[in-house]
């Protein structure tokens, strides 16, 4: 099993949070994703079977966790 812990932290966390919740509940190939924290605080915790499957969950999830990032900043404007 290979994992991979991500925190995230800043005033963005819990939109990137809320926005990456309907992706963790979904089946990952190979793949278990688990989200946790609070306000200012995202932990995305990835344990996958091997580590092509982790390389392309962590890809997926930083790249989601960006743009939900982005869009928040520029909601803000």
């Amino acid at each position: 099993m290979r994992r991979a812990a991500i925190t995230i932290e800043g005033p963005r966390a819990d939109v990137v949070r809320r926005a990456l919740e309907p992706e963790s509940g979904q089946e990952f190939p190979k793949a278990r994703v688990r989200l946790s924290g609070g306000r200012r605080r995202l932990t995305i915790r990835i344990d996958a079977e091997d580590t092509s499957s982790l390389r392309a969950a962590v890809n997926s999830y930083l790249r989601w966790a960006d743009v939900a990032a982005r869009v928040g900043e520029e909601a803000e404007r």
